[in-house]
């Protein structure tokens, strides 16, 4: 998986427009989680979506960015949380054990 680090609120401004280009996914993930280490193992474990990316938030290091990226999007925070970000709206967002690759890109094709 190429994660792309989510480090700073200024980078949601940039996904937001990146997300009018093609889908944009952001994976919520709390280090000290075991669902949320189960999660990301089995999203590893597959091969990524093609030409979207994937950015990976460490919920514990930046929680003012989830809290942003909830605020924003109007979806309530979870962890492990996935979103997929499309034209400037959250269009998917699953959390827990429905964090699943084949979900995600399930979700993905019905977007293209």
């Amino acid at each position: 998986m190429n994660w792309l680090p989510l480090t700073t609120i200024a980078q949601l401004d940039g996904i937001q427009e990146e997300s009018r280009l093609h889908p944009v996914v952001i994976f919520k993930h709390s280090t000290t989680c075991s669902i949320s280490a189960m999660a990301k193992n089995r999203l590893e474990r597959e091969a990524e979506p093609d030409g979207v990316p994937v950015y990976y938030l460490d919920l514990l290091a930046y929680r003012p960015i989830s809290n942003a990226i909830a605020q924003q999007y109007g979806i309530k925070h979870e962890s492990p949380q996935i979103l997929i970000i499309h034209n400037g709206a959250c269009v998917y967002d699953e959390s827990h054990n429905g964090v699943r690759m084949d979900e995600l890109k399930e979700a993905l094709a019905g977007i293209a």
